[in-house]
């Protein structure tokens, strides 16, 4: 299992970056939300789901990260250079934290969720999950909890009631304008 850190000071690939993170308790979310901004990079990442092929990270892409309370999830909003959504890429995690230095964390729990911005829905990485179990990564209850988490997921987007795609269109707008986060 793998500890990701929303500064992602380790990504080799960015040359150039600003992160910015606060703590949030409101009606519609309580714990960390951050911005990971990237000014300048050694090369784009492209991803490939479904015969799609598109940039998620590049000069003036952000990612708005949510680290909700208590939640054995991650959301990541995805915007490209120009303030456009690319997709939102949901992490299971068996838990979550803050460094010293204020950097939230996450232990990766493999299964992933993507959504592109027409609506497309992916589930990622279950493979990678079995492996992790067979080989001793994860304990039985870690694999119960991804697989519990991510079908709560599925199940609320297909409900239409998984709050994080309006609110990360409207704070990343929000963000800026009231000048939370500078870019």
């Amino acid at each position: 299992m793998k500890r990701k850190f929303g500064d992602r000071a380790n990504w080799r690939r960015i040359t150039n970056r600003q992160f910015a993170c606060r703590y949030v308790e409101s009606e519609e979310f309580t714990g960390y939300l951050s911005l990971y901004t990237i000014h300048d990079l050694k090369e784009p990442l492209w991803k490939t789901y479904g015969g799609y092929t598109f940039c998620t990270a590049d000069k003036g892409y952000s990612w708005l990260q949510y680290f909700p309370k208590d939640e054995h999830y991650v959301v990541t909003a995805m915007f490209d250079d120009q303030d456009q959504i690319v997709e939102w890429y949901i992490d299971t995690c068996r838990n979550q934290g803050i460094t010293d230095q204020g950097v939230p964390w996450f232990d990766d729990l493999y299964l992933d969720v993507i959504v592109l911005k027409d609506g497309e829905i992916f589930l990622l990485d279950e493979d990678e999950l079995d492996d992790a179990l067979e080989k001793g990564h994860i304990t039985t209850a870690d694999y119960e909890l991804s697989t519990r988490t991510a079908q709560y997921l599925l199940q609320t987007i297909d409900a239409h009631s998984f709050p994080y795609f309006k609110m990360s269109l409207e704070d990343r707008a929000n963000l800026f304008e009231n000048g939370d986060f500078k870019e």
